[in-house]
């Protein structure tokens, strides 16, 4: 079992064309609504670890695996979940579009057992399309939790296909799904499904059109298809149908499809939809036996808390404030752990140096420069992630995600913004990279971009530890025994203010350069369900954890190289860092800073933990980063440099409103393929930092109480 060829595979998909196979490899295409638990049955059907989500869209790439039944070997290709073929978002036309013309085998169509009557609209588009379909009847455990028996003999005789009913996550009905989608690939079995009869005028204007549609070119569409779809007169369809089939309207089918449009008065694809919703609920009802009562009698009662305009926003405030306060306290010991242990490995490299002969510049750039700035942004940031995103996916997997975005979408919406946002904007808590690539989720390409240009406006985790320390040491202190919670509550405030910046972007961006109006958000709400804590662990880690350090050593080594050479070179007796900061003084004075912390931004591009450990050694002249020993240390060091509480202020504010750090940025180039959206990027938070901090700066000095 394995990927095979996925970047050609993942090319070919989003040209809706039939990729390269391994010889004798049958393609079996895996569709279905969001949130049935498709990626799940790909993940255990293939053994690879396709991200799921408990959310609509959380697919949306398509991803490719195989694995081999009776000698046979399968290629099963996940495609983006969708509610329909007639697709909205790029992601349901590489559905869409590989169901219709790349012909696959089989096409297993996954449903939730607990809501069949809606997901039975997709399956009957695709009994329109193909006749080798294998229906999956999925949750099969959370329909008999809620007390809802599901016939599965009846629903095949009804269809015309085969209907196996599976429990993904436990892998319960895999090996009937796989018998089934064997015998359906290799011809033993020929489904003869069901034939959707529309009204008179309708079967009319399609029976008139049929004999001037040349043939589909051997795609496997039938001519009734393609006249429904041109009679609809959807754009989007329609292009498919002209690039992949060579379909030309001109001549006699022209005038005939202005005929029947004509004829037929009102819009065809609402009669057609219309239809296909009777017949599903039709179908649904008669294979499926309801609960007696109310079967998510606990569901809606959670619901009624946690998304009551009374309680909704507190209870969401809450969990973010433990999950912080988790995150935080419990990422100190094995911080100071890994620190530890590379500080014992940097004097056995230091022995090696030293007994080679390679002091001086080898050594300074290479252990001094390159070494301490790794083994510090892998020491500050791997633990915090390690806590952080396990107890994000956590609440992914257990159901509440998609109640917190259902309360934030009202405010989202009146930013003009994407509701979807607010979930990528909660995975920007943990780190901004992963916040950006979570912005797939969004179908549309204008609010994706909000997205992603507004996401590092919440504090990742790599500035947690500047809003902490500057909190306690300048505006808790003192506080006795309320001064952690003083402090905890001065980093919440930094994060309602960054939410409230992220809207008033996002509004502003809608309104300027990607202006428009929010796309509809047809919100989900998925059953709660109990989470695989085994599955969590390495989801979080591999997919998440792992993965955004990887880029955030890759930014921080030549960092090192920079910082190490600033420190070290020296003009007029003066090192390259005070030449620098001396410079950027004035421009720090104005927006309430000084050079040294200004300076200490912008070497800190690689990663924000570093920020702090640069302005100790500015504030030092030493030649290397480096950490002091106690906060009071650093509030003593501070002060003697002509520190405030406006400057921790201030400070804080342009932790919040700054450019994103390296791996960020890197992210956004590969995410959007632009180098004007990566500056971009870069332009707003600064921006709207530089003027924050002015404002608040120059107000406070002009009311006499900055000292």
């Amino acid at each position: 079992m394995g990927l095979t060829g996925r970047s050609t595979w993942v090319g070919a998909l989003k040209e809706g064309l039939n990729p390269p196979l391994p010889p004798g490899d049958y393609v079996v295409a895996l569709s279905g609504n969001p949130n049935t638990g498709k990626s799940t049955l790909f993940n255990r059907l293939t053994g690879l670890r396709q991200h799921t989500g408990n959310w609509p869209g959380k697919t949306v790439a398509s991803a490719a695996g195989r694995y081999s039944f009776k000698g046979q070997n399968f290629t099963l290709v996940d495609l983006p979940g969708t509610y329909s073929l007639l697709a909205h978002s790029p992601e349901e036309e590489v559905a869409r579009n590989f169901i219709c013309f790349a012909r696959p085998d089989v096409t297993v169509v996954v449903t939730d057992a607990t809501c069949l009557e809606r997901n039975l609209i997709l399956v009957l588009q695709i009994l329109e399309i193909t006749n080798k379909v294998v229906v999956c009847v999925n949750l099969i455990d959370e329909a008999e939790r809620k007390k809802i028996a599901v016939d599965l003999p009846a629903l095949a005789r009804e269809l015309g296909v085969p209907v196996v009913g599976t429990n993904a996550r436990a892998g319960r009905g895999l090996e009937e799904l796989k018998t089934a989608v064997y015998r359906v690939a290799s011809g033993l079995e020929r489904p003869e499904p069901l034939s959707l009869c529309y009204d008179g005028d309708l079967e009319a204007a399609v029976g008139g059109l049929e004999p001037l549609i040349a043939s589909p070119g051997g795609r496997g569409l039938s001519r009734r298809w393609v006249a429904l779809r041109l009679l609809e007169g959807d754009p989007g369809v329609i292009n498919s149908l002209q690039k992949y089939l060579d379909l030309g309207l001109s001549g006699p089918l022209r005038q005939a499809l202005l005929t029947a449009r004509a004829r037929l008065g009102e819009n065809p694809g609402e009669r057609a939809a219309t239809a296909i919703v009777k017949k599903a609920e039709a179908i649904g009802s008669r294979a499926m036996a309801p609960a007696e009562g109310r079967h998510d009698h606990w569901d809606r009662k959670i619901d009624d808390l946690v998304t009551s305009r009374l309680w909704g926003f507190p209870i969401m405030l809450a969990l973010l404030g433990v999950i912080f306060w988790i995150t935080i306290a419990g990422a100190n010991y094995p911080s100071e752990l890994l620190a530890a242990g590379f500080l014992w490995l940097e004097e056995r490299l230091t022995d090696i140096f030293v007994a080679a002969g390679w002091e001086g510049w080898v050594y300074g750039l290479l252990i001094e420069g390159v070494y301490r700035t790794l083994t510090w942004v892998v020491s500050v940031m791997l633990p915090p992630m390690a806590i952080f995103f396990p107890l994000f996916t956590l609440l992914e997997d257990l159901g509440y995600l998609p109640r917190v975005a259902f309360n934030l979408d009202g405010l989202f919406k009146k930013a003009r913004a994407h509701g979807k946002q607010a979930l990528t904007m909660c995975m920007g808590f943990g780190c901004n990279a992963a916040g950006v690539i979570s912005c797939r989720i969004i179908e549309s390409p204008r609010e994706r971009m909000i997205a992603i240009l507004t996401n590092n406006f919440v504090p990742c985790n790599g500035r947690f530890p500047i809003l902490i320390a500057l909190s306690t040491i300048f505006l808790a202190r003192g506080g006795g025994i309320w001064e952690n919670l003083l402090a905890s509550a001065a980093v919440m405030a930094a994060v309602v203010l960054g939410v409230a910046a992220t809207l008033l972007v996002s509004r502003i961006l809608s309104e300027t350069v990607l202006k428009g109006l929010p796309s509809s958000f047809a919100l989900e709400m998925p059953p709660y369900r109990k989470p695989q804590v085994g599955r969590i662990l390495i989801r979080s880690m591999l997919d998440r954890t792992l993965f955004v350090l990887a880029r955030a050593v890759l930014v921080a080594a030549p960092a090192g190289l920079v910082i190490w050479l600033m420190a070290n070179l020296e003009v007029k007796g003066l090192s390259l860092v005070n030449h620098a900061a001396a410079f950027l003084q004035p421009v720090g004075e104005l927006i309430g800073l000084d050079g040294y912390i200004l300076l200490a931004f912008l070497l800190g591009l690689p990663a924000n933990e570093i920020v702090i450990p640069i302005i100790i050694m500015g504030y030092l002249s030493s030649g290397s980063i480096m950490e002091l020993e106690s906060l009071a240390d650093l509030q003593a060091l501070f002060v003697a440099n002509g520190w405030t509480w406006l400057t921790a202020v201030c400070t804080m504010l342009f932790t919040l409103n700054h450019f994103p750090c390296g791996t960020t940025l890197l992210t956004i180039r590969r995410e959007t393929g632009s180098l004007k959206w990566t500056l971009l990027s870069f332009l707003i938070p600064t921006l709207a930092g530089f003027a924050v901090c002015f404002v608040v700066a120059q107000t406070v000095r002009l009311l006499g109480l900055a000292g």
